[in-house]
């Protein structure tokens, strides 16, 4: 056979398999109470949140290293407020901007506060003799974060 001819069998081959596989689709949900019982219903769960100024993809027992917080202690449990996006492996829920904390509630436990590699600059001018070199270790917290619950909303 030619090389034609097997591309050509290949892509009539894939173009079929492709049809097969795109007729079957889940069900879309109603409203966002059902989508929120639906992501709830998943065996894992994703947030994406805002913290310290950048989103950062998070899901249960990560650990988050973000620039230092400060007035936090080891031990202390973060509220994570601005949720951007929530959603399991099937369906997706995202806010506009944020989703509402009383949906969704995820707490991060802090964990250490530590420091960054030792970043050297070199600076010389040359034919002066100036030489000079700054050394620096940037700060960095370290967040556990915990499971992501969903609480029923209540009822009037």
């Amino acid at each position: 056979m030619a090389s034609w001819q097997i591309r050509n069998w290949l892509s009539s081959n894939l173009r079929r398999v492709v049809s097969c596989s795109v007729s079957t689709q889940a069900a879309l949900p109603k409203n966002t109470c059902a989508a929120f019982s639906l992501i709830r219903s998943q065996p894992s769960q994703y947030v994406v949140a805002s913290l310290a100024g950048r989103k950062y993809l998070l899901a249960p027992k990560d650990l988050l290293t973000v620039p230092h917080l400060k007035d936090v202690r080891v031990g202390d449990i973060l509220a994570l407020q601005d949720i951007h996006e929530v959603g399991s492996r099937d369906y997706t829920l995202r806010g506009d901007p944020v989703i509402s904390p009383s949906r969704v509630k995820v707490e991060a436990t802090v964990i250490e506060h530590t420091k960054g590699k030792m970043e050297v600059v070199f600076k010389k001018k040359r034919r002066k003799g100036y030489q000079k070199t700054i050394k620096n270790k940037h700060p960095y917290t370290r967040l556990r974060i915990g499971s992501i619950e969903f609480p029923e909303p209540s009822s009037p």
